[in-house]
């Protein structure tokens, strides 16, 4: 809006000139008696300026366009007016003379004359130019370079009025050219005051709300002490002022781009004057020195900035993470006062952060704590001198209605300067209280049951040895008796008495055995483990060796596949389980030349997916076991089919394996095809040698 409002100032400056020149209106041309009158290309350039000011402030294609082309059209008159002010001279020329033949009569013309002062079109020139070059969507230097020639077109044009106002010739008039107008020195404020604003509006965020007219008006005063202070005195330091208000501005350059400003109008103050003699080398080198601090004083303001800037950021970021925390942050000085509650505190303790903020944190602890907090303070105020010492802990906490809650506590000391800060990082720990506590119930109940079942496995397996110990005496007995009555009166009995009486005896060694095995798995669930490291080779081997007989009976051939390395475990235990597998790989083997492989394979990736490490096998090339009874194999007693030499088997073997194997926390399982084979797989658990194992 008030880039709008300058450029239709602009516009009515332009346009009453021009009427005032068609209409012959000197005192409207004049102004002030004995004054330069506005020239006809100036009034029109602030006419071009004017509408594309206005034009500029809207979107769309169209009206970029439009202004652009205006822009480039007065930045194209002042140019043209700058040649002919360098290589013809300062009278008017071919631009005023043709302008002036179409709007203006000739005779009127000629008693009025003037023209474009050097001053107006250096400044209608670059002003035009740098507007042209920033449309709304043009972002980089351009738009910097404006911003820069605002400032210079601001001093100039107040310090042009301050010349009129005072009678000061010099000020308005560069050398022996023409002197700028009082209403073009109005025209040239107003457009640097829109150039700045049109700046801002495109960069709100790099001025940080600086009123417009500030930099102006240090411009101005600079400009007007740096011309009329006595020789001697740096002038320049007045511009330090301009200098420092790119504090309000967020870009890093502002410092900089001021200072060149500064210098710019410093040298302007310079070459306004004419000066002789040996006060001219004087005062250059002054004005140089001069230069030279304000871009000094322009550095340290960068530097300043660049700290602030990141001070600025880590105070939002550390206001982020306290706000958006889940964990309450507690600030409090050695007093114990609270200077910090954040969001996540006052959802905790039910208090907000004004009405917490100044009071004693022992509002928020129960009364048993109090003591001991003010004894950290006082310890950390005496033994931390150079602050950060901290401790952790578990308390409680006071809520709002009086309700106490349990809290994991991080407090620290921090101490910045003379000043000690306490952080207190506060977690309500209610709900892992509760599971905790849950966790403790239901291992207790746990352990109740573990207790419950170990005494049950005990008294199970006491029983079996017992009842097997005990059923062992009249299984003998009836089959003592059977083979007397066999003896004996086998001659009297018929053939029938004879059959059943054999059958007795079979009956009876099956049931020892039987009760055998049952007693023997009663002894593995109770007896210990004597773990060695054992040669899994040479155990192999051995049980090879007492089945030689076996296996010629059988045409049955056993193969060590590989190496097979040692292992801490039951050297005894891990001989029957190789006995029990490789025994089972022959019995139940339909293949004239019953082929057993005995392996190891250091990882192992199963069709189901099951994963394993340190794995040992044993692979025979017989019928294969149906998917459906993998389970059912490794149950006591439980045969899938009889064999020629059934009577010599009760389907224990398997059973006795898991049972080892478990006991030395390893694991068990197979994999089978029918017709092609099956594999036994087992791994042993890591136990330390020497280590016997509890029954």
């Amino acid at each position: 809006m008030t880039t709008i409002v300058l450029g239709l100032l602009m516009l009515l400056l332009g346009v009453t000139i021009l009427f005032a020149w068609v209409r012959q209106i000197e005192p409207v041309l004049f102004l002030i008696p004995g004054a330069p009158a506005m020239a006809i290309n100036t009034a029109i350039c602030f006419c071009l300026a004017g509408i594309a000011l206005v034009i500029s402030v809207y979107n769309g294609a169209s009206a970029r366009l439009a202004a652009f082309l205006l822009f480039s059209l007065g930045a194209a008159m002042s140019g043209i007016r700058l040649i002919e002010l360098t290589f013809v001279g300062h009278q008017p020329q071919i631009m005023e003379r043709f302008l002036a033949g179409i709007f203006v009569d000739p005779a009127f013309f000629g008693r009025v004359g003037g023209g474009m002062a050097l001053n107006t079109a250096v400044i209608m020139f670059f002003s035009n130019l740098s507007l042209a070059l920033t449309p709304p969507d043009r972002k980089g230097k351009a738009r910097l370079f404006q911003e820069l020639i605002g400032y210079v077109v601001i001093g100039l044009g107040i310090s042009a009025l301050a010349g009129y106002a005072m009678q000061t010739e010099h000020i308005y008039r560069w050398g022996s050219n023409i002197g700028m107008a009082v209403h073009t020195a109005a025209g040239v404020t107003l457009l640097g005051s829109a150039m700045l604003v049109r700046s801002w509006w495109l960069q709100p965020d790099h001025y940080g709300g600086m009123p417009v007219w500030l930099p102006g008006a240090i411009c101005f005063v600079g400009l007007m002490i740096d011309l009329y202070t006595p020789l001697g005195v740096v002038n320049g330091m007045i511009y330090v002022p301009l200098i420092l208000t790119s504090l309000w501005f967020s870009s890093r350059t502002a410092p900089f781009n001021l200072a060149f400003v500064c210098s710019i109008l410093i040298l302007l103050g310079f070459l306004a004057v004419d000066r002789h003699g040996g006060s001219y080398g004087y005062e250059a080198t002054n004005r140089a020195i001069t230069v030279a601090m304000l871009w000094l004083v322009a550095t340290f303001v960068f530097f300043f900035q660049r700290k602030s800037d990141s001070l600025d950021a880590e105070r939002i970021r550390f206001d982020a993470v306290t706000r958006n925390t889940p964990n309450a942050i507690v600030a409090m000085d050695p007093q114990g006062k609270i200077s910090l509650f954040n969001p996540a505190a006052e959802e905790m303790f039910g208090q907000t952060s004004k009405e917490a903020i100044g009071q004693s944190v022992h509002m928020l602890l129960p009364e048993t704590y109090h003591a001991g907090l003010d004894d950290y303070f006082r310890r950390s105020l005496l033994l931390s001198e150079e602050g950060g010492t901290g401790t952790t802990g578990t308390i409680s906490g006071i809520r709002r209605n009086g309700e106490t809650f349990p809290l994991d506590v991080s407090l620290s000391a921090f101490r910045t300067g003379t000043t000690v800060t306490f952080v207190a990082i506060l977690r309500d720990i209610s709900l892992r209280v509760q599971q905790e506590e849950q966790l403790r119930t239901m291992f207790r109940q746990l352990q109740a049951y573990t207790d419950d079942l170990e005494r049950s496995n005990s008294d199970l397996d006491e029983f079996a040895y017992i009842a097997s110990h005990d059923l062992k005496e009249p299984l003998r007995g009836m089959h003592n008796h059977s083979r007397f009555l066999l003896e004996d009166y086998e001659t009297v009995l018929d053939e029938d008495g004879v059959r059943r009486l054999n059958r007795i005896v079979r009956l009876s060694q099956r049931m020892e055995k039987l009760v055998n095995d049952l007693l023997y798995f009663s002894r593995i669930g109770r007896q210990q483990l004597a773990v060695k490291r054992t040669d899994v080779h040479a155990v192999v081997k051995d049980v090879v060796a007492t089945m030689e007989l076996y296996l010629e009976e059988r045409r049955a051939k056993v193969v060590i596949d590989g190496a097979l390395p040692e292992v801490v475990c039951d050297s005894l235990r891990l001989t029957e389980v190789y006995r029990n597998l490789i025994t089972n790989a022959v019995k139940y083997n339909d293949k004239a030349e019953p082929v057993v492989t005995v392996g190891h394979v250091a990882a192992f990736a199963g069709e189901d997916g099951r994963l394993a490490s340190d794995v040992y096998f044993v692979r025979d090339n017989g019928k294969g076991i149906p998917r459906e009874f993998h389970e059912d194999i490794f149950r006591i007693f439980k045969r899938l089919e009889k064999t020629q030499e059934s009577d010599d088997g009760t389907g224990a073997g398997l059973t006795f394996v898991r049972k080892i194997i478990g006991r030395h926390e390893g694991d068990v399982w197979l994999e089978s095809e029918v017709g092609q084979g099956t594999t036994f797989y087992f791994t042993l658990g890591h136990k330390r040698e020497g280590h016997h194992a509890a029954p």
